[in-house]
């Protein structure tokens, strides 16, 4: 990968897609530190990674325990070279737009967006020092096209895949690459907490007709902030089993 002794964040590193890219990550003589609002599962996945890893309690709403999370990581390690945000859910789903309720659809952003330019915000002037980065925004494909019942999911996530788009084009001469990626569906726990008729309405979109798997998005993720993927910014990788060929 060209990342030893690199420094990464991750952000919902607790679960999920966050806890599955930590695991790929400390393979690879990577430190890391771990943000997630759960701190005991955050001890338990750290007890269970190779390598150096530091836990941070955080929510990733609240941009004072961002800046602070931030800074305290840096003061750990040294400096910061990797940064993914895959902090996010889903709210409620299965719902129509008029139907939505107002304080969800602002909770889900505040997760899914404002979280990731929290992190993003506070990251990149260290980057910007190193003059060198990887900043890797989780999207879904439900940015790309919208998924119906999913109004505050899908809208949040396409805000992400833009800001992707506007990091990258802002970086692109200093080392720094700024990038997303918008799964389908991979079964997590979020997934599963969905309403089954939500999920299906998903999975038969996809020509592979299967969800995809934790290990498969932890290893695009890899690769996607190595050192190798240096000429590769503002774009969304697709990890959707033939759904998006655009």
């Amino acid at each position: 990968m060209g990342t030893d002794n690199q420094v990464a964040i991750i952000t919902g590193a607790a679960s999920g897609l966050g806890a599955a890219i930590a695991r790929e990550l400390s393979q690879h003589n990577i430190h890391i530190a771990l943000f997630d609002k759960d701190k005991e599962k955050l001890i338990e996945l750290s007890a269970s990674l190779e390598g150096d890893t530091e836990v941070f309690a955080v929510d990733v709403t609240n941009e004072n325990e961002v800046k602070d999370a931030v800074a305290a990581a840096i003061k750990r390690f040294g400096t910061v070279h990797l940064l993914i945000n895959s902090a996010g859910i889903t709210g409620i789903t299965n719902i129509k737009s008029h139907e939505v309720d107002t304080a969800n659809l602002q909770a889900v952003f505040n997760v899914n967006f404002m979280g990731s330019y929290y992190t993003s915000k506070y990251v990149l002037p260290h980057m910007l020092s190193n003059n060198y980065g990887r900043i890797l925004h989780i999207a879904s494909i439900a940015g790309k096209e919208g998924n119906a019942g999913m109004l505050a999911y899908s809208a949040s996530k396409a805000a992400v895949i833009a800001m992707a788009k506007v990091q990258g084009k802002e970086y692109a001469e200093t080392g720094i690459t700024v990038n997303a990626l918008a799964p389908a569906v991979v079964r997590t726990a979020l997934v599963d907490a969905l309403p089954e008729t939500q999920v299906k309405y998903m999975t038969d979109k996809i020509p592979m007709k299967r969800c995809g798997t934790l290990e498969e998005l932890a290893s695009m993720a890899a690769f996607i902030v190595s050192a190798k993927n240096s000429f590769t910014t503002g774009f969304t990788f697709d990890l959707s089993g033939g759904r998006a060929t655009y």
